[in-house]
């Protein structure tokens, strides 16, 4: 069964927890990430580009030339998609680019993301988050303890407000609730240090 080393503060071993043997230790399925990823993204899409077509063009109102007789080509109006300054054919226009997948496919894609960082070793436990002066130098001491390197994703079981003080002026780390997290957040960070009590919450929201 895989297991999962739980870190003190002072980045020494304090317990293990046992991982399921179907979720962790094989191999991941990029489809099921892929999926959800592409669904994450298009969520966070704005859709606003706009343009405007010949009707929504000042101006265009006159017939340029009569119709025959000049030797040019018949026009019947100066916001043509053809002239100079007229309406835009075939243009973006403002959508929703936003869709849904089915839930199990969500869980299915955290499942994999987090499998895939405990097969790269880049899924940290540690017992709890005691930064009781909610001083940035003292988290950092502590994320110095721990090796971590690169973006760091710290996921807490709820609101910690001594946590949210003394990581916010912290480079490169974000702070996520257990129950809220997906697999977009967890493969856009390098590391991702949770807390037991979250990692446990985690291991629920995946069955």
């Amino acid at each position: 069964m895989p297991e999962l080393t739980v870190l003190d503060s002072q980045g020494k071993k304090a317990d293990s927890i046992n991982l399921p043997n179907e979720q962790f230790g094989v191999h991941v399925q990029g489809a099921v990430i892929h999926q959800a990823l592409v669904m994450y993204n298009a969520n966070e899409r704005q859709g606003n580009a706009s343009t405007k077509d010949r009707s929504e063009v000042s101006g265009g109102g006159k017939k340029p030339w009569r119709q025959k007789g000049t030797g040019r080509a018949r026009a019947g109006s100066s916001r043509s998609p053809l002239w100079k300054k007229g309406g835009i054919a075939f243009g973006p226009r403002p959508r929703d680019f936003s869709y849904d997948v089915p839930r199990k496919v969500k869980i299915a894609a955290l499942r994999e993301s987090l499998n895939a960082k405990f097969l790269s070793n880049e899924l940290v436990c540690v017992e709890k988050f005691d930064v009781a002066s909610g001083k940035t130098k003292d988290f950092a001491a502590m994320l110095a303890g721990l090796k971590l390197q690169g973006r760091i994703l710290v996921v807490l079981e709820g609101a910690d407000n001594k946590v949210m003080l003394a990581s916010r002026n912290i480079r490169l780390l974000t702070l996520g609730r257990a129950s809220d997290v997906n697999a977009r957040d967890i493969l856009s960070n390098k590391n991702i240090l949770v807390t037991k009590p979250a990692l446990q919450h985690l291991l629920k929201r995946i069955q």
